[in-house]
């Protein structure tokens, strides 16, 4: 493996990273790119490791297979953490409940996960004088300035009452009854609490915000790796009514907009963070791509055309059904109407900019959710007929 030098040309030295939710989506690509293309060893905390069981098995089989340990613990309730924090030179944090549908379902979950747990991980860091990135989200944005203005009003199409920036844009969220906000407002307290330990005791940090990251192993297809009754995030829904022959279900008519970016290109960034300290440090960085925006109604319009291509399978003569987000979420649903990231700071600082069209990504994505569950989708849908 060659030398590996950071964008101010010193090379970078080994570490020992202790990522936090190592076997999520995130995780799980961050973990592989790590393994195949930097000398740097992960401890990997989660509950589950199964997105990440190709990396850890057999034990022995991979060049890397000493360079990545599993353990398999809940952050909330173990004291092997902050060994493990202190054996490790940079802690990432990915752990979260960061599916819409807990948000309403579950707010106090949503909270303790976002906020009360994480708070550990923020001290042993800071007391152990250790680096940590931690993942955030674009919801602490919460609602635009322009969607409080009059739905005429030609001020709603300009950039600075929609784009979204680290350093200026306020975090507008709904009334409390709106338990949607749960999360925003979770995460955005682990923030500021992890920029006044920075300011006030000198921790280094950097925090991430992702603008929909999406690509293969996100979430789960709901009664195939997940459970029956789960909701999981828009793709993977998506994805399951598609593999499920049956129309995409719109929320209160799909008109949120929103960008995707694919988890490849966005783990590029998380890279850059990890090797480039002196320039992530103390940094709040949007992950997004703002050349992927669509609104929820165009993604599930581009999907369908998009699986009938991979599949081979024709589309429904109606792929789209509107549902309330009362039905689909249950009371207390509250959205964001629109997610433009800016991306001043990511590229100023790391020189980064997404690559991938949504055509392309969603072409893959689709790809690899087609190769994975089209035949155990089969399968489940046979069964009860055969009983």
């Amino acid at each position: 493996m060659a030398a590996r030098v950071d964008l101010d040309g010193k090379p970078i030295k080994p570490l020992t990273i202790c990522m936090i939710g190592a076997g999520g989506f995130i995780g799980s690509h961050l973990c592989e790119k790590l393994m195949a293309e930097t000398p740097h060893k992960v401890m990997a905390l989660d509950v589950y490791s199964d997105k990440i069981k190709h990396l850890l098995e057999p034990a022995g089989a991979h060049p890397w297979s000493d360079r990545i340990q599993f353990h398999r613990l809940n952050i909330k309730n173990d004291s092997r953490l902050e060994g493990l924090i202190k054996m490790s030179d940079l802690t990432i944090n990915l752990a979260a409940i960061c599916t819409p549908a807990d948000y309403n379902t579950r707010p106090l979950d949503t909270i303790y996960s976002n906020f009360i747990d994480a708070l550990p991980v923020v001290k042993y860091c800071s007391e152990n004088n250790k680096r940590l990135i931690h993942f955030s989200t674009c919801e602490v944005y919460g609602k635009t300035i322009g969607s409080f203005l009059p739905k005429d009003s030609p001020l709603r199409k300009e950039p600075e009452y929609f784009v979204l920036k680290e350093d200026e844009s306020p975090c507008i969220f709904g009334p409390i009854e709106k338990q949607r906000w749960s999360y925003a407002c979770a995460k955005q307290l682990i923030e500021r609490l992890i920029y006044a330990e920075g300011a006030e005791n000198g921790l280094e940090f950097t925090i991430v915000r992702p603008f929909n990251w999406i690509g293969p192993r996100m979430d789960f297809i709901p009664g195939i790796d997940g459970p029956s009754e789960g909701v999981p995030r828009v793709l993977a829904c998506f994805s399951n009514n598609l593999l499920r022959h049956e129309p995409l279900k719109l929320v209160d008519g799909g008109v949120s907009q929103r960008t995707f970016v694919y988890i490849k290109d966005a783990i590029e960034a998380v890279m850059l963070m990890i090797e480039n300290p002196a320039r992530a440090n103390g940094h709040i960085f949007n992950v997004g791509n703002p050349n992927n925006e669509v609104t929820v109604r165009q993604l599930a319009e581009m999907m369908t055309d998009v699986y009938s291509k991979v599949s081979g399978e024709p589309s429904l003569e109606e792929p789209t059904v509107d549902v309330s987000s009362q039905e689909f979420y249950g009371a207390g649903y509250d959205d964001s109407d629109k997610r433009i990231p800016d991306m001043t700071i990511i590229h100023k600082q790391l020189g980064w900019d997404p690559k991938t069209s949504l055509w392309d990504l969603l072409e893959s994505t689709l790809t690899y959710q087609h190769r994975t569950y089209a035949e155990a989708m089969k399968q489940a849908i046979a069964k009860p007929a055969a009983n």
